[in-house]
C-alpha cells in the first residue's frame, strides 16, 4: 500500500500528479489519500500529527509524506524504516517523530535522482518515484545514515500548541491525553477550558478539551467552532490554569 500525507490541498493539480505518478510506476499497488491538508509550511507541527496517524497502516506500508517548505535548497531527501512501515519525505524533521519508540529504526539518505527534477515539485519528481520502488520491492540508490542526525531528531516529543484544525474547526493539539490529567483546566486563547469525555457530554455550545481518537488533546465546542469561538489556529499555544506545566511544555 502506497499513502500520501502532503500540504498540498484537494484543490489544484499537486495532489493528483503527485498520485499519478505513484499509481503509474507502481501499478496494482494501492494508493490511499491520507491527507492533503497536513500543517501547510510546518514540518514540525505535519509530523506530529502524522506521528499518531500511522497506527492503522499494516506493515509494509509505504509513505510519501510532502511538508517541504525547503524544496529545491540544501535538505536532503530521505527514507527512513519505522515500526515496520517506511516513509519518504525531505530531511527537515517532517518524519523525525514517526521513528521514536523504534530502537530497530533505519534512516537511509536518498542519492538517486530522476532525469528530470523541477526546482519546486520533489513530491513529484524524487519522493513519489523513491516511494514507489519501495512499493515495488525494487532497490533505491541510498546510504544509511544515523536516524540521531536528522533533522528534528532532538525536538521534544509533544507541542503544547494547536497542530491542525479539522473542518469542524476543532483544535488538534500535539499534546498526547496520557500527559495532560483529566482535571485539568487548560489555557487556549485567554479561555479556561475544562475536560469532557465525548461531544455529548458538553451542552451546546460549550467550549472543552478531550482526548481525540488519534489520543491527543483536542479543544471543541460542542456542535460548534472552537476556531472561530477562540479566533485560535496552527501554532496557538496551550497551557495549564493552574500554572502546572507537567506534560504541557512545549
Amino acid at each position: 500500500m502506497l499513502v500520501t500525507y502532503t500540504d498540498f490541498g484537494i484543490t489544484g493539480p499537486y495532489t493528483g500528479q503527485l498520485e499519478a505518478v505513484l499509481k503509474r510506476l507502481a501499478p496494482g499497488v494501492t494508493v490511499v489519500h491520507l491527507q492533503a491538508d497536513a500543517p501547510a509550511f510546518k514540518p514540525r507541527a505535519a509530523g506530529c500529527l502524522l506521528r499518531s496517524l500511522v497506527g492503522p497502516f499494516a506493515p509494509e506500508t509505504v509513505f510519501v509524506c510532502v511538508v517541504d517548505p525547503g524544496v529545491g535548497m540544501d535538505r536532503d531527501p530521505i527514507w527512513v524504516k519505522a515500526h515496520g512501515r517506511r516513509f519518504v519525505g525531505p530531511d527537515n524533521g517532517l518524519l523525525a517523530g514517526v521513528m521514536r519508540d523504534d530502537p530497530q529504526a533505519e534512516a537511509h539518505r536518498i542519492r538517486w535522482r530522476p532525469a528530470r527534477l523541477s526546482n519546486s515539485f520533489h513530491g513529484r519528481d524524487l519522493f513519489a518515484p523513491v516511494a514507489a520502488a519501495l512499493a515495488m520491492g525494487e532497490g533505491v540508490d541510498s546510504e544509511a545514515v544515523c536516524p540521531s542526525t536528522l533533522c528534528g531528531a532532538d525536538w521534544p516529543r509533544e507541542m503544547a500548541e494547536v497542530i491542525y484544525v479539522d473542518v469542524y474547526g476543532n483544535l488538534v493539539t500535539g499534546l498526547s491525553g496520557d500527559s495532560v490529567p483529566l482535571e485539568a483546566r487548560l489555557l487556549l486563547g485567554g479561555r479556561e477550558i475544562a475536560y469532557r469525555r465525548v461531544f455529548g457530554e458538553a451542552p451546546v455550545g460549550e467550549l472543552f478539551w478531550y482526548v481525540n481518537s488519534m489520543g491527543l488533546v483536542e479543544v471543541a465546542v460542542s456542535e460548534g467552532s472552537a476556531s472561530r469561538v477562540l479566533e485560535a489556529g496552527i501554532g496557538a499555544s496551550l497551557t495549564r490554569a493552574d500554572g502546572f506545566e507537567q506534560g504541557v511544555s512545549a
